[in-house]
């Protein structure tokens, strides 16, 4: 494992880091339930107080960070801390796309429905160049049954909302290629990598492989390992945060897996990049409830918005 330098501590599962041009790094307190700014020197600013589940961030166009958010967990302890399980009704809110101002903390909800279907439990998102956003939804687990995942497409100006693809198991981390021709998604419980060609923000037809798929899976991890969100290279390789056995899993274009670094947390689960050529890895580690970063071995892929 490369060294890794402890930023800040105490956080209440972080998730969804987001590195501003200061050095700082803007994230979700998912449990706090926050939208967080922390310091180079580990200070944390709590930027606004958002109900529910504040879960994956991204600078927008406007300057503003948009969330998605998963209606809310409850909480259980584990030998590996306190992880999210299924909400009780009173805890649940709905899923929703939201935009909160870094001066103000004002929270604007922006959309809570793809046409008629609620969203159940946004996870993670991105902007493409066009400043369409693309975003997941994990759904939301109960005691006995669970949700299929999805992921959509909001169209530049922010008024129109379609489906990229229903009936994952389910979604979690999303990214595009360095040519913005695909989307990557990852799924959480198979330890899946799945590759969507797009063009003007719809996903292509492609050949069903068995029940309706519109996407190719690319990379499958052995043994019992979940994906959690990911991040791009700038090389194309995509990094995903990977649970249980505590690290970030780098997959080739191509499904090949490059290589997995440990984190040394059971709960790794976000990463993005920073730092000169953006070649320093801010890793969310919930379990431990800390930031860290680390020198990665390559520059990841500069967001639009953000690193341009």
């Amino acid at each position: 494992m490369p060294k890794a330098r402890v930023i800040a501590t105490d956080l209440q599962f972080p998730e969804g880091p987001v590195v501003m041009p200061d050095g700082s790094v803007v994230l979700v307190e998912i449990r706090r339930k926050t939208l967080t700014r922390v310091y180079p020197d580990g200070r944390k600013d709590i930027v606004a107080e958002v109900p529910g589940g504040p879960n994956g961030a991204a600078l927008g166009p406007d300057g503003k960070i948009y969330i998605c958010n998963n209606g809310g967990f409850s909480w259980t302890p584990s030998r590996i801390g306190i992880i999210p399980g299924a909400p009780a009704a009173h805890e649940y809110i709905g899923g929703s796309i939201q935009r909160i101002d870094l001066q103000s903390g004002k929270i604007e909800t922006l959309f809570t429905h793809c046409g008629e279907h609620p969203l159940k439990g946004p996870n993670d998102l991105v902007f493409d160049r066009h400043g369409g956003l693309w975003f997941s939804d994990l759904g939301k687990r109960r005691a006995r049954d669970l949700d299929v995942g999805a992921f959509y497409y909001i169209k530049p100006g922010f008024e129109e909302i379609v489906e990229g693809h229903h009936g994952m198991m389910p979604a979690n981390g999303i990214g595009l290629s360095p040519d913005e021709k695909t989307v990557y998604v990852a799924e959480t419980p198979t330890a899946r990598l799945w590759a969507f060609t797009v063009t003007a923000g719809e996903v292509k037809p492609s050949e069903v492989i068995y029940r309706g798929e519109r996407g190719k899976p690319i990379c499958g991890l052995g043994g019992y390992q979940m994906f959690d969100s990911l991040a791009v290279e700038a090389g194309g390789n995509v990094c995903v945060a990977t649970l249980i056995s505590g690290n970030i899993s780098v997959i080739a274009p191509d499904g090949k897996l490059v290589e997995q670094i440990p984190t040394g947390d059971s709960v790794t689960t976000n990463i993005a990049f920073g730092g000169e050529g953006l070649k320093t890895a801010y890793i969310t580690l919930s379990g431990k409830g800390e930031l860290v970063a680390m020198d990665w071995p390559r520059g990841g892929l500069p967001l639009n918005f953000l690193n341009k």
